[in-house]
């Protein structure tokens, strides 16, 4: 059977704010430093990139950064990125190009998800159908709609489907309309589960609290994903990795070191 063969988890920024937003009606008050990844999976099959982090431009731009970010203060600061922060960059300290990356993978439409998708020209992006139709709504604050300019290019995909042999996208909604989380065997190792946004911290699946906002006020969905992928990771002694978790990020390996 086909596997990957490793995940590189890539820090492409952090970000502060209140608590109460990964964890619904907890945290009012408290402040926490999360981690803005993506993951590079490397498959027998080619490269994914799941999720691209902020778009660099909106936060190197004073203007452009007082326009996108200013208006989410105080429960939210803008990101803190770097230029060596931006995918590319990280790409090219593997000896790779954007010719190597086969897809991007976004799970979900949110500026820390895909702003930088700007420096991914000509990629072959992947979408959910209901998360691309429920961000053209304009009613989500997580989406910036500029981001959405080249959607008619990307492919537009409709529930659970195989990515490649031995990677696997699960529908995981109620963060978002059309949030996507990905199972990815490994040639080595357990098997691992990229939440994303499902589960922002650790705490969301060990106490299974719901991230603070939800698509539509929709709770109860959220928790049935949160339980959906922990069932997934009991049933295939796979490991589950949030997605904000800044103690969890330490765990795993620096980069250019990876996971296999």
């Amino acid at each position: 059977m086909s596997r990957a063969l490793k995940i590189w988890p890539l820090l492409t920024g952090t970000i502060r704010y209140e608590k109460t937003i990964s964890t619904r009606n907890r945290g009012h008050g408290e402040f926490i430093d999360a981690p803005i990844l993506a993951y590079l999976i490397e498959t027998p099959n080619g490269r994914i990139l799941y999720d691209a982090g902020c778009d660099y431009r909106k936060l190197a731009d004073p203007l452009l950064r007082a326009r996108y970010y200013d208006p989410m203060r105080p429960r939210v600061e803008a990101p803190a990125m770097r230029e060596a922060q931006r995918i590319p960059h990280y790409l090219a300290q593997l000896g790779l190009s954007l010719s190597d990356i086969d897809l991007v993978f976004i799970g979900h439409l949110h500026f820390d998800h895909v702003g930088g998708l700007c420096d991914l020209p000509g990629c072959e992006v992947h979408i959910q159908g209901d998360e691309l139709a429920a961000a053209g709504t304009g009613l989500d604050s997580g989406v910036f709609t500029g981001e959405l300019a080249n959607a008619d290019q990307w492919r537009v995909k409709t529930g659970e489907y195989l990515v490649t042999p031995g990677v696997h996208a699960v529908a995981s909604p109620g963060h978002t309309a059309g949030h996507m989380s990905l199972f990815i065997e490994l040639k080595k190792g357990q098997p691992v589960i990229l939440c994303g946004d499902a589960a922002d911290l650790g705490e969301n699946l060990s106490e299974e609290i719901a991230p603070g906002y939800c698509w539509q006020d929709n709770e109860t969905l959220a928790l049935a994903s949160i339980r959906k992928l922990k069932a997934l990771g009991r049933k295939e002694d796979a490991e589950l990795w949030p997605n904000h978790d800044m103690d969890f990020f330490r765990s795993l390996p620096g980069f250019p070191a990876w996971r296999e």
